[in-house]
């Protein structure tokens, strides 16, 4: 029996998924990933799945489409962001009842204001692409609903504003206890908090984050679609095992595509660069070790696009031509990757829905966030290709 020929059972339906094999595999001009959601979106559209209905797991669309759950897990988060299905945690993924689901018409928000809280941050900070396009999601959403939207540094008081219609989005901080300890009294005075960049489980406080995981597994997975086998990654931390969560994960990402490909895990590509912020000069340093190895890489992924920069400056001292001698990824998409020579190719944050939807939770979803569960959710990034990243050249040669 054909793998697409099987009964799928979610809760207590069941779906016979016929024949999707013919819809999905029959495009080679797409990512299995879009072909999945394009399939996926037909079927909705027409009605194969009633509103409210539950919807297979990222496992078990895995073994339907016969491909891996990360493909089938950006697949879900991609139909989430487009508002087709919901989750919730511990039950499960829903189909949306687009009759029911439109709280800009059906129910006015009960707030008046939204507050983006954080804890002396320097505000230039907030230039970087990552809070400026989160600002505009969550500004956008505001704009939409007359709900005003100001930014508010708590500082060590850790003072909120005395506001019975605000609700508060947190920009977290994994390494302060403190932190967790204010976040864990609000919760218990029913104020309306979520958080965004990282999240406490054991306190299940809402939380909208950028699936790093995936941004780290998309860099690499278009290297390797390059024909690149030998691959290095710089990344921030203080060795291998003591980085951020954020890092961490984009090296899993890294790991996981090297896996899905059959190439072994070399530590020898992995550099790990020390540093309180991002700089030029930690890609600098990354590539100038890198490609001193008596094996070099082909291809280096940069987990932020400022070590990408100080990287490009490096091989050209080198003497280097990118791509033509090495492809670079970066990570961060800032407003400035796209006017380098070459472009670089980079993983876009996506944090403008990052915002959009951490303001849409509170104002829209939190009465039924609290009755049955918290809410949480993991924003897919975005492969920015530009003219850092070309075919390996070996790989180039065999395909003429």
């Amino acid at each position: 029996m054909n793998v697409f020929e099987k009964v799928a059972f979610v809760g207590i339906k069941k779906y016979t998924l016929l024949d999707w094999s013919v819809n999905v595999l029959g495009s080679i001009k797409k990512p299995l990933y879009q072909q999945i959601i394009d399939d996926l979106k037909d079927k909705i559209m027409k009605g194969k799945f009633s509103p409210n209905d539950p919807f297979p797991t990222q496992i078990e669309l895995a073994k339907l489409y016969g491909t891996s759950e990360i493909t089938s897990r950006r697949a879900l988060t991609e139909l989430a962001n487009e508002g087709l299905i919901y989750r919730i945690r511990g039950k499960g993924t829903f189909i949306h009842d687009k009759k029911t689901h439109l709280p800009k018409e059906e129910t006015p928000p009960q707030l008046k204001r939204l507050f983006f809280i954080y804890k002396n941050v320097e505000v230039q900070s907030f230039n970087h692409r990552f809070y400026s396009d989160m600002f505009k999601g969550i500004q956008e959403v505001c704009q939409q609903n007359n709900v005003e939207f100001h930014l508010i540094n708590i500082g060590e008081t850790f003072d909120l504003p005395r506001c019975d219609d605000a609700g508060y989005i947190f920009l977290s901080v994994e390494s302060d206890e403190n932190y967790s300890k204010a976040l864990t009294q609000w919760k218990k005075e029913n104020k309306k908090i979520m958080t965004v960049h990282t999240f406490y489980p054991h306190l299940q406080i809402p939380y909208v984050v950028v699936d790093n995981y995936s941004g780290g597994f998309l860099a690499t997975q278009h290297l390797l679609s390059f024909g690149h086998q030998r691959i290095g990654i710089v990344v921030t931390g203080n060795s291998l095992l003591e980085m951020s969560k954020e890092f961490t994960l984009r090296l899993q990402g890294y790991r996981q595509a090297l896996l899905q490909n059959q190439i072994q895990f070399d530590p020898e590509l992995v550099y790990v660069t020390e540093g309180e912020f991002e700089s030029e000069e930690m890609g600098y340093k990354g590539l100038n070790h890198l490609m001193k190895l008596t094996n070099p890489p082909t291809a280096i992924f940069f987990t932020s696009d400022c070590k990408a920069v100080g990287a490009m400056r490096a091989a050209s001292e080198m003497g280097l031509s990118i791509p033509d001698d090495i492809s670079i990824v970066g990570y961060d998409d800032l407003v400035t990757s796209e006017y380098l020579m070459p472009g670089l190719t980079t993983i876009n944050q996506n944090t403008y829905k990052v915002g959009k939807r951490a303001a849409e939770i509170l104002l829209f979803e939190w009465d039924h966030t609290l009755s049955n569960g918290y809410l949480k959710d993991e924003i897919m990034p975005k492969l920015v290709v530009r003219g850092s990243t070309a075919e390996e050249a070996k790989f180039k040669m065999a395909s003429k």
